[in-house]
């Protein structure tokens, strides 16, 4: 055996630096919850490329489905929220907010709250003598007290066995898409009912110069009702006041107690969510779709039968039409599976106690594994669908930083 090979693979599994806290992801979440953290006064290290799921898995030209007083990253100072940022650029109270702007915020929030994120990505982390291996793609190997995985819906694509059989080029999740560029006087189908199969539909058509676009759900959809706070009267407000997700009073007590939800029973958690979250679309996009020589619709209805043919799609919808389309877009949404994180040890991803596959986390957003934490879309099930959403960041951050100051102070 190699002398010096023995060597090299030695100093690449010594751990460079070590750490309180690592976070993996820089999203929404993983700045918010870095910012709460270093204001507890840890040495944190944050890997991921800052909002890269919003940058390159999104296309130019969305809108966000959240108000703007609802789309702010948290720091403890509260120093840098949406607000003053629309304040510094004379911008008022943007309805709905335009993902360029959001992410104009996004990344002066990281500069200033979390300046020292290091964009190279997690490959591996295991569990040694109850600290944490980090390891990363260029071979740094770190080691810390904690770790917070912020990993967005990376790694979570629903995509529906039927489809697996087909070429990328016929078949294709929306997150595989930044770009429609490629779709510009094609015909597409896509598949779902939400917001971002919704919207992907009347952009193919506005902005990715599709030559027809067909919208397939499985139920009608699910147009949210009117939501601009300075149109609804004070009868409406008192009825379903304001709050982030939509208006309403069961939407209201999620935001502003936060942690309550994570107290019932999973059973009923379950059928809350199940019952009051399905897909649904924004308002203000409406028009977009449904308006006259735009996206044509077919509601309540099913793909039947695919099959290739001449390098297109021929299609059997349930109602009995046939299409024939260049392209099927699945918005089929993101269903969490611990086991796709692909850079958790095999070792440490059997001690995580998970239910339908999802981590069982503590009020602190801990897994089983102490020090641990998942937030996020992985945390939905145990925590409520605020977190789903950029507003539900601040609480997530606030909790994660309280509980891993406390971990870390024992552990020295």
């Amino acid at each position: 055996m190699s002398v010096v090979s023995d060597l090299q693979e030695s100093q690449q599994s010594t751990p460079v630096a070590q750490y309180d806290v690592i976070v993996v992801g820089a999203g929404p979440y993983g700045l918010t919850t870095a910012a709460h953290l270093i204001g507890k006064g840890l040495n944190v290290a944050v890997f991921g490329k800052p909002m890269e799921l919003w940058t390159k898995h999104m296309p130019a030209g969305m809108y966000l489905r959240s108000h703007w007083w609802a789309t702010n990253l948290s720091d403890p100072q509260k120093k840098y929220s949406f607000a003053r940022y629309l304040k510094m650029k004379n911008i008022h109270n943007p309805y709905p907010v335009p993902q360029k702007l959001f992410l104009d915020y996004a990344f002066w929030f990281q500069k200033n709250a979390v300046p020292n994120v290091d964009e190279t990505y997690v490959t591996s982390v295991k569990r040694q003598n109850e600290r944490f291996i980090v390891t990363l793609e260029d071979g740094r190997v770190l080691q810390a007290t904690s770790v917070v995985m912020a990993i967005g819906v990376y790694y979570f694509c629903r995509r529906p066995e039927e489809f697996s059989g087909f070429s990328k080029e016929l078949v294709s999740h929306a997150f595989d898409n930044g770009d429609y560029s490629n779709f510009k006087d094609k015909n597409i189908l896509v598949l779902g009912g939400g917001q971002s199969a919704v919207e992907y539909s009347a952009l193919l058509l506005e902005d990715g110069g599709a030559a027809d676009v067909h919208l397939v759900a499985r139920r009608p959809i699910n147009w949210l009702p009117r939501d601009r706070h300075d149109e609804r009267s004070l009868w409406e407000k008192i009825q379903a006041p304001s709050a982030g997700i939509a208006p309403g009073w069961e939407n209201w007590v999620l935001e502003y107690i936060p942690y309550l939800f994570h107290r019932f029973p999973q059973e009923r958690k379950d059928r809350f969510i199940k019952s009051h979250y399905n897909a649904a679309a924004s308002d203000w996009l409406r028009e977009r779709v449904l308006g006259e020589g735009k996206v044509k619709v077919h509601e309540r209805t099913t793909i039947k039968e695919l099959k290739e043919q001449d390098g297109k799609l021929d299609v059997l919808l349930s109602d009995g039409q046939r299409l024939q389309v260049d392209h099927l877009l699945l918005g089929t949404g993101y269903e969490v599976t611990v086991k796709n994180l692909s850079m958790i040890d095999p070792g440490l991803l059997s001690q995580i106690q998970t239910d339908q596959n999802i981590p069982i986390l503590n009020n602190w957003f801990e897994s089983s594994v102490p020090g641990l934490y998942f937030i996020g879309l992985s945390s939905v099930r145990t925590f409520g669908p605020l977190y789903r959403f950029v507003v539900g960041a601040k609480a997530a951050g606030k909790r994660v930083a309280a509980g891993a100051a406390r971990y870390v102070a024992r552990q020295r």
